[in-house]
């Protein structure tokens, strides 16, 4: 049987594993073939003899995805726009940090960039490969009318990331204000040929929410983002101008070809592997995925009960209580570490972003076990009282259970792992 502090090395190992599995630079390049005037992406076969080839990369995954890109195509690529969390050192780029999680000016900057170059590229035919990733919705930004302030969209955004709200209707919304999402961008470019390349943080299925599609239509059962304003009572709190345009909008279709490259799916599966490798009995849970979280977590509870590695992704739905640190993960974490605490067996979880990011927190997220309360109580830190106050970075920290990863350059949703001893 495991000691603890093996199931501690070995979550971290199955986690890690899981991250290089998901590396979007090396996904790029494979899925690239150039032979002469011709370039292979996929399936689709893409003469460039006689256009230029532009690029427009957003999102988490942007500066991997861009260098895959450069060493795919070499001079191909003529130029380009950048919107990352990092700066993009290159002759061919114009780089911009966008802001994450709420939108700034220098998201507004990469979308005036990236206006000028599809407008060059819808002038002479070009082709443009897009490059999307998770966490492009806030990085490059645009309102669909003049009413609405720099201010009215951060206000917007942070009220639907914090209501609980699930993706797929958070992205209804911000699809209704805005001039690239939900295709807006694809629609700037009409005579120019689109290829889009995913890493995506949705579910299968669902490529027209990661960054909030904009390249791609809404998907067409989209929930209606009237209906998500009045469930989670936004009406009297969100912007006039943004209400207006959302009473005003109407999805538009656009065309284009699409490749997902890497997805939550890769991830698990990778943790899987590696976990049978290291002789756990491990399942995975496709169904524990977009829960609210308390139920999600005791989904995993009662679910590990069965087995004796269990691995799940997605994102929990995780409203904000409190103006502590922490995200999901963190929080994840701090719920099950309450509930295990009467267990006699060794259990353990580790709950992580894969982007390296939880929340508004240092960490990409936390382990807990049966001894984390002890421990907690030990230096006089009260779970509840963090939980209640959406502080569970500052629970985890002294505890030095957190897991600090930094930005990992790619973003395929959150990976739980849960080991008990056999």
């Amino acid at each position: 049987m495991p000691e603890l502090n093996e199931l501690h090395r070995y979550a971290r190992a199955i986690f890690d594993h899981a991250l290089s599995s998901v590396d979007p630079r090396t996904a790029v390049k494979q899925a690239i073939n150039v032979n002469g005037p011709i370039v292979d992406i996929g399936e689709a076969r893409l003469d460039v003899s006689s256009r230029n080839v532009y690029a427009i990369a957003i999102g988490k995954a942007a500066r991997s995805m861009a260098l895959g890109l450069e060493e795919a195509l070499g001079r191909k690529l003529v130029a380009g726009v950048i919107t990352a969390p990092e700066p993009f050192v290159s002759n061919r780029w114009q780089s911009f940090v966008g802001g994450h999680p709420l939108p700034d000016e220098s998201s507004l900057e990469a979308a005036q960039a990236t206006f000028a170059l599809l407008d060059r590229a819808n002038a002479e035919a070009a082709l443009v490969i897009f490059l999307i990733s998770g966490g492009g919705s806030a990085m490059l930004e645009w309102p669909i009318s003049g009413d609405i302030s720099l201010g009215d969209l951060r206000l917007a955004n942070q009220l639907l990331v914090t209501c609980g709200a699930r993706i797929a209707e958070i992205n209804s919304v911000r699809r209704a204000f805005s001039a690239v999402k939900g295709g807006g961008l694809a629609r700037r470019a009409p005579r120019a040929q689109t290829f889009t390349l995913m890493v995506s943080d949705t579910n299968p299925g669902d490529e027209a929410s990661v960054a909030s599609g904009p390249t791609l239509s809404p998907p067409p059962d989209a929930p209606d983002a009237i209906d998500v304003i009045e469930r989670y009572q936004l009406q009297d709190v969100l912007p006039r101008s943004i209400l207006k345009a959302i009473e005003q909008s109407k999805p538009q279709r656009v065309t284009g070809t699409h490749q997902v490259l890497l997805d939550n799916w890769t991830a698990v599966q990778a943790a899987f592997a590696k976990a049978r490798e290291l002789g756990f009995a491990a399942t995975t849970a496709q169904d524990i995925c977009e829960q609210p979280i308390e139920e999600g977590c005791d989904l995993l509870l009662s679910r590990i009960m069965q087995t004796t590695c269990l691995i799940s992704g997605g994102e929990f739905s995780c409203p904000v209580r409190g103006h502590g640190l922490g995200g999901r993960n963190l929080e994840t974490a701090l719920r099950c570490a309450i509930k295990l605490e009467r267990e006699t067996e060794h259990f353990l979880l580790l709950s992580a972003g894969t982007d390296g990011i939880d929340g508004n927190s240092l960490a990409a997220g936390a382990i807990a076990d049966e001894t984390t309360l002890k421990r907690a109580r030990a230096l006089g830190l009260d779970a509840h009282q963090f939980l209640e106050r959406s502080d569970s970075y500052s629970f985890f920290q002294p505890l030095a259970d957190v897991i600090v990863t930094g930005p990992t350059g790619t973003n395929v949703r959150d990976i739980r792992i849960f080991l008990r001893s056999s």
